[in-house]
């Protein structure tokens, strides 16, 4: 039986939110291992001048525990 832990995760972009959850994984993978899955919980984004600027994603990150 996997002993599986889930950690939130917040991320952003200047080019989408699929762009910002790849961030998000790719941070998280530099110090979490084996990572199982990404769940995007939340999107949002701040607006400039009447067009996206950044995009941020609040992800959840599931890993085994070894």
């Amino acid at each position: 039986m996997a002993v599986l832990k889930v950690i939130e995760v917040l991320a952003n972009s200047d080019k989408s939110w699929e762009d910002a959850a790849k961030n998000a994984l790719e941070q998280a993978a530099k110090s979490v291992k084996n990572i199982r899955s990404i769940y995007i919980n939340e999107q949002s984004a701040t607006v400039k001048d009447g067009k996206i600027d950044d995009y941020r994603v609040n992800v959840k990150i599931t890993f085994e525990v070894q």
